[in-house]
């Protein structure tokens, strides 16, 4: 049988240590649900459409545009 040495011979765990604390110290409930602040800066910009059923026949696919 393979004894464990006193010290482990992998990588430097603490900075995996430090990151492991920082986490502990943050609410479970703030990271299932982020505040809606940290949401916001997220959102994406909503785009400008047509409105549904708007169809214009006369003008060619490369003339037709969504942008006012």
């Amino acid at each position: 049988m393979t004894s464990l040495p006193d010290q482990p011979a992998g990588p430097d765990l603490d900075a995996l240590r430090k990151d492991i604390d920082e986490l502990q110290q943050t609410p479970t409930e703030d990271l299932i649900e982020p505040a809606p602040a940290v949401l916001a800066e997220n959102e994406p910009e909503p785009e400008r459409t047509d409105s549904i059923g708007y169809e214009n026949w006369d003008e060619q696919a490369d003339a037709e545009s969504t942008e006012v």
